[in-house]
């Protein structure tokens, strides 16, 4: 059993290869990832992105801030070896939307905004806008983990390297 910094190191990638081929999805097949929740939802780009290259020893990292940013500078950087390593996503379900910071290397979620409960008017109240807060926390930890697991099934499968691979480079390069 291989120790846990030990696997943390050897594995941390899949974050990272995670958020581009998620970047990749919302933008040719976004139909791909309601199959894979079984809800009628709405990936988008937040207005953050974080890129890093570390090819040749030397490390590149470019940042794109704000709400109408372009994402060429992103392209680019996909170009030249990078991947995506911070993700900034709003998930919309219906008038719902969620908002939160996914990073690559640790799958760890940041600044997680959830859409607005019920006012609370009563102490009796109090109970049911816990347990809405709680539902909505789990809402998004659910799809999050729905599209990972697809992701590795696409990863560890025949698919990856012979399909999903040249259509990635066919985007970048376009």
């Amino acid at each position: 059993m291989l120790d846990i910094s030990v696997a943390y190191n050897r594995y941390k990638f899949l974050g990272n290869e995670f958020l581009s081929w998620l970047w990749y999805v919302m933008e040719h097949e976004p139909d791909r990832l309601n199959a894979v929740t079984d809800d009628n939802i709405q990936f988008t780009i937040g207005n953050r992105m974080v890129l890093e290259n570390a090819a040749h020893n030397a490390s590149e990292t470019v940042t794109i801030k704000g709400d109408d940013a372009g994402l060429e500078e992103g392209i680019l950087a996909l170009r030249k070896g990078a991947f995506v390593t911070e993700l900034n996503l709003m998930i919309a379900e219906d008038e719902k939307q969620w908002q939160f910071t996914i990073k690559g290397e640790s799958l760890n979620i940041t600044g997680l905004k959830v859409p607005e409960s019920g006012r609370i008017e009563t102490r009796e109240d109090i109970e049911g806008a816990v347990l809405e807060k709680i539902f909505l926390y789990e809402k998004i930890m659910g799809w999050i983990d729905a599209v990972y697991a697809f992701f590795l099934g696409v990863r560890l499968s025949s698919e990856w390297d012979d399909v999903v691979i040249p259509q990635i480079k066919k985007w970048i390069l376009q």
